[in-house]
């Protein structure tokens, strides 16, 4: 038999075992880890076997890559050896180079990465039991090889750390929400609900809270009668309660509470105590982040507390509610007034009250302006600036126009705002 006739079989068997290890490679480095923890929950051994496999990824990268590369350079030695019997010389070399660097790069490298790549999850399952196999035959040379790696990266000042970084996981699922929104397989709503949940985090109560100056509070030394009245006009079932000085928060009184009490004194004013119902105020830090916050709302089972700063000075409150709208959107109910201070007009610009906060303005308009620097859209204004503009002045930044309309002293109270000038444009 032709050597050539000889060798094609076994060129064609060990082209087969290359594509696998590709394959392998590319399905393995590219399958949802999400997917796949969620069907080794449901009991499938494949899913787990890939799970194991990511769980020490550089070792299953090592020893794919040994085992394809074996494979490959023996496949060429052996085409090699028969070409020289055949074409003596430098140019049967050279037809051997040519004819495997073709045969590796379409049938052991392109055709399996595309299909690996096409269905990475179902590849991935389908081929992670003879990679583990190949893993535990090639570990210790693949452990001598990443201490030699190190080691020679060390002599450089490079020091390689594995640990998963949570940052970087959670931009990767920011970058998927992102990229599904704009393959339109995810809505916008939904978009939204999703980075707020890995914003929360990454926010501070100061962001979200009710501002001092807008907080609806009652003096406990109101007559009886005065303080119900006052509790009943509020929009708010919680309402703290002062003494003196607004800044003297003594508690928190529940209209619950109050209506009790009510009750059972039989509607006689007289014998109200406010004492006796009033709450301990529940008092943090203004650089309490949203996450540690919720799941202490979660805890304590209180969904109320008062904001203050480093010397201990009132600043606002937060309630569960503000946190949940951070992720769902703004909860309304019959008392409250869709993102009060914002008026829309015919021009498509809007009126803005420059206590509205930007990122219920973001919300409202599905704007994207900043919120880092500032909490309401006065404060961006101003931040922006540098300055504390007079009435008529106008800015143009991030996509938008500006206008001071209304000022009180050293506070901007109006604003009107176009829509982004980039669509203004177009249309």
């Amino acid at each position: 038999m032709s050597p050539l006739l000889a060798l094609a079989p076994v060129v064609c068997g060990l082209l087969a075992v290359s594509a696998l290890f590709s394959a392998a490679e590319t399905s393995l480095t590219g399958a949802s880890r999400t997917r796949m923890h969620q069907l080794e929950r449901d009991g499938d051994r494949a899913a787990s076997r890939v799970n194991r496999l990511l769980g020490d990824q550089e070792t299953m990268i090592g020893a794919v890559l040994l085992g394809n590369n074996l494979i490959n350079i023996l496949a060429s030695a052996l085409t090699t050896e028969v070409l020289t019997q055949a074409i003596p010389g430098p140019w049967g070399v050279a037809a051997a180079t040519a004819v495997m660097t073709v045969l590796v790069l379409v049938f052991a490298e392109v055709l399996p990465k595309t299909l690996a790549i096409l269905r990475s999850d179902d590849v991935a399952r389908f081929l992670s039991g003879p990679t583990l196999v190949v893993v535990r035959i090639f570990g210790p040379i693949i452990y001598t090889i990443q201490w030699i790696v190190r080691r020679t990266l060390g002599l450089f000042g490079v020091r390689l750390n594995m640990e998963l970084d949570v940052l970087a996981a959670h931009e990767e699922i920011r970058g998927a929400v992102e990229y599904h929104h704009s393959e339109g397989l995810v809505e916008a709503r939904d978009r939204r609900m999703l980075g707020g949940v890995l914003d929360l985090s990454d926010m501070d109560v100061s962001q979200v809270m009710v501002h001092r100056m807008t907080i609806a509070m009652v003096d406990a030394d109101l007559p009886p009668r005065d303080l119900v009245t006052q509790v009943l006009n509020s929009d708010h079932t919680r309402v703290p309660l002062y003494r003196g000085d607004p800044e003297n928060i003594i508690g928190v009184l529940h209209a619950k509470d109050l209506l009790n009490q009510i009750a059972e004194a039989e509607g006689d004013f007289k014998a109200l105590s406010i004492e006796k119902i009033r709450r301990e105020p529940w008092f943090i830090p203004e650089t309490t982040n949203l996450k540690d916050q919720l799941n202490a709302f979660l805890k304590r089972k209180n969904h109320f507390a008062l904001v203050v700063d480093e010397y201990g000075a009132l600043q606002g409150l937060v309630t569960l509610e503000d946190i949940l709208e951070e992720i769902v959107g703004e909860i309304e109910d019959e008392h409250d007034i869709t993102v009060e201070g914002l008026r829309r007009q015919s021009d498509g610009s809007v009126s803005v009250a420059g206590t509205v906060a930007v990122r219920d303005l973001n919300r409202a308009l599905d704007w994207d302006l900043p919120d880092e620097q500032a909490v309401t859209v006065a404060g961006l204004v101003i931040h922006e600036a540098q300055t504390i503009p007079k009435v008529g002045q106008t800015f143009i930044f991030h996509g938008h126009r500006f206008q001071v309309v209304k000022r009180l002293r050293n506070q901007i109270t109006g604003l009107r705002i176009s829509p982004p000038l980039e669509t203004k444009a177009e249309r």
